[in-house]
């Protein structure tokens, strides 16, 4: 009698199943073609920016740069990386009773990566590059919440990074016989901050918490381009780029994946209307030349990232425009059936 409760295995032996592997191995002279710049030195990636996507959330926005286009597939991998952030505001609400009275509204600030927001998968607790994240985000939104009017209450903004970028090409990794395919460090980190304070300007401005002006981020950075490139962009005179005779050339809304040598970066948050500078991030070293010095590259780098977040201003501007038209249509629509 045949047991029916047990599955019998196949008669004969199996073999399990070998998958290829989607990451090619490269070497010195194999490595696949560099992605380069296509755009111009001061044209930015094109940006989506939309709010009210959280319902729960007094309110919330998302933000994606655009990739660049790609010039060969070699691989399964993406050979750039999109920046997307999610925004979430909850607040004003006031604080427990345990808590002390404070006359300015309490703003809390957490930034958190998703797992698979880069190539090397990031663990589930914060690490000290999150905890620096938000403590540069608290500082820039600091000075754009009018605190005064709601005292003893706080407000916390949540941003989730769920794609970062990254420091350097992954194919630079894989040559300098790096294990990890791909990270988010400190030059990826200064994109990412002008992102998470454009994003959470726009959640700010959709949870109707009032503000002095909208703040938005803008980053630049020094690049060395090589010598035997013979067509060199002239910026018009109005755009802070300048190049040098070392090859140095500032450029607007940097992807680390398509510059080898990166100098110095910078990342402001801007106050246009106000003309006010309330983040300041600058890393890397400032070159200096005997023409100019390292103070007017500086300056030079610093316009520049402030050129960048003007241009930025752009679109949180008509996404917001947008924002308020659907809710002025539904809210019109809403009083015609009462």
């Amino acid at each position: 009698m045949a047991d029916r409760r047990r599955i019998n295995g196949p008669a004969g032996g199996t073999a399990p199943p070998v998958f290829a592997s989607t990451i090619p191995v490269f070497t010195a002279l194999s490595s696949p073609p560099r992605p380069a710049r296509s755009r111009g030195s001061t044209n930015l990636r094109k940006i989506f920016l939309k709010t009210g996507l959280t319902p729960s959330a007094s309110g919330s926005a998302y933000l994606e740069l655009e990739p660049s286009p790609l010039t060969e597939k070699v691989s399964l991998i993406p050979v750039f990386s999109a920046l997307k952030i999610t925004c979430t505001v909850h607040g004003p609400r006031p604080l427990p009773r345990s808590a002390p009275f404070t006359p300015r509204v309490l703003l809390s600030t957490h930034v958190k990566f998703a797992p698979f927001a880069a190539r090397q998968r990031r663990g589930y607790l914060r690490d000290a590059s999150e905890r620096d994240l938000a403590v540069h985000l608290e500082t820039a939104l600091k000075g754009v919440i009018i605190g005064d009017r709601w005292p003893k209450s706080g407000v916390e903004i949540v941003v989730t990074v769920l794609e970062g970028e990254e420091d350097r090409w992954w194919a630079d990794e894989m040559l300098l016989g790096g294990n990890e395919q791909g990270g988010t460090g400190a030059s990826g980190m200064m994109s990412i901050l002008s992102g998470c304070i454009t994003v959470a300007s726009a959640a700010i401005v959709d949870a109707g918490i009032d503000c002095v002006d909208l703040i938005t981020g803008g980053v630049a950075a020094i690049v060395q381009q090589p010598r035997t490139t013979h067509h060199i962009e002239k910026p018009n005179a109005a755009a802070n780029c300048e190049k040098s005779e070392d090859d140095l050339v500032i450029v607007l809304d940097p992807n680390f994946s398509e510059h080898r040598q990166l100098k110095a970066t910078c990342v402001v948050g801007y106050l246009e209307s106000r003309d006010e500078v309330t983040e300041l991030w600058v890393r890397g070293s400032i070159p200096a030349l005997p023409s100019t010095g390292s103070p007017k590259i500086l300056d030079n780098l610093i316009d520049s990232a402030i050129q960048a977040a003007v241009a930025v201003r752009l679109v949180l501007v008509e996404a917001l425009k947008e924002s308020a038209e659907l809710n002025f249509q539904g809210s019109s629509i809403n009083s015609q059936i009462a």
